[in-house]
Order: C-alpha cells, then structure tokens, then sequence
C-alpha cells in the first residue's frame, strides 16, 4: 500500500503542472487573439508599442511615429489598457497620483514688495479674504 502512495502523489503534481501550463497557454492564446489595431502592447522583450495591423501569424507595431516593425503574435506578452500605454508611453501618472497631488497641494505663496527675496524678506502665504 505505501508503494502506491508515493507514484500517485507524482502522477498528481504532474497532471497539476499540466493542467495549469495549459489554462496559460489558452489566456495567452485569447489575449493574443484579441488583438486590434490602436491597442498598446508590450513585446516579451520589453518593448512598447501601439498595434497598427494584424495579420495571420504576425502582428504589424508602431514603434514610434512613423516607425513600424513586424512582430509574430507570439512575440506580444501583453495587451494594455489606453491608460496604462498612455501612462507609460507619454509619462502622465495615473489618475490617483493627480488627485493625490491635488490633495497636498497647499495654500498659494505670494510676495509682498517688503517681503521680497530679494532684499532679504520672507516669504507669506496669500492674504485671507475678509
């Protein structure tokens, strides 16, 4: 009865190993036929860029503007959302860093001409409304 324990629990990790590679293999296979000319993408090199057409086997990227590279679908690691790509791409943080921001941002500087800088004074924040 023990010999039997120990080939079962491998023949179980083995269909567990499979069974999972598998399920990955069929998102990546869906992702990648989801595909759609404007969409961002990043290539399992590493590289952004935005799908210009999509072909049979292979997928037509705009690297840059006016740049375009052929690409197989297998070569594209993921689809990104139009937030995300412009994020990336464009460098605008993302909608709850701007509102964060906003929340920080404290109360206008002014200066008065006796509180210049430049002679030495200070700094005051705006004057209160009365």
């Amino acid at each position: 009865m023990s010999t039997l324990i120990l080939p079962l629990i491998m023949i179980a990790v083995l269909f567990m190993m499979f069974r999972s590679n598998k399920k990955r293999q069929e998102q990546a296979q869906q992702m990648r036929a989801g595909l759609e000319p404007g969409a961002g993408v990043r290539t399992i090199g590493g590289m952004y860029a935005q799908v210009k057409s999509v072909n049979e086997e292979t997928v037509e990227l705009e690297l840059a503007p006016g740049v375009v590279a052929h690409f197989t679908k297998g070569a594209i690691a993921a689809v990104l959302e139009p937030q995300e790509y412009d994020a990336i791409i464009n460098g605008r943080p993302a909608d709850e860093e701007i509102e964060a921001a906003d929340e920080a941002d404290e109360k206008p500087v002014s200066f008065d001409k006796a509180d210049d800088p430049d002679n030495g004074g200070a700094a005051t924040e705006a004057p209160k409304d009365k």
